[in-house]
């Protein structure tokens, strides 16, 4: 009933830039956290950077002062704008969000954590 479709990702030269979006739609009553992960290759998922839903971002020490995550509600949308890309932030990149959904009458039912189907981003050297 809710899904979350990206886009942005590429291939871009070390040094370059790239803007993610994830987009949300369906029954959706409320947008909380939201945030971005991503996964290497051969490497653990790790969390890049989230947002809370009054605003606050955080970031992973790795992409401190080059990524930028915002949200805008009423779009229903997350963003990540990565500068200075480097090598190491290739990955698969998956938004994930906190979601109140709602039934066929508006009604909140739960909050489920939604995920993304993930959109490469490859760095080149």
């Amino acid at each position: 009933q809710v899904q979350l479709v990206e886009s942005g990702g590429g291939l871009v030269q070390a040094g370059g830039s790239l803007r993610l979006s994830c987009v949300a739609s369906g029954r959706i009553f409320n947008l909380n956290d939201m945030s971005w992960h991503r996964q290497a290759p051969g490497k653990q998922r790790e969390l890049v950077a989230g947002i809370t839903v009054g605003g606050s971002p955080n970031y992973a020490d790795s992409v401190k002062g080059r990524f930028i995550v915002t949200r805008d509600n009423a779009k229903k949308a997350v963003y990540l704008q990565m500068n200075s890309l480097k090598p190491e932030d290739t990955a698969v990149y998956y938004c994930v969000v906190d979601i109140t959904y709602s039934d066929e009458t508006g009604t909140p039912v739960s909050m489920k954590e939604y995920w993304g189907q993930g959109t490469q981003v490859t760095v080149s050297s």
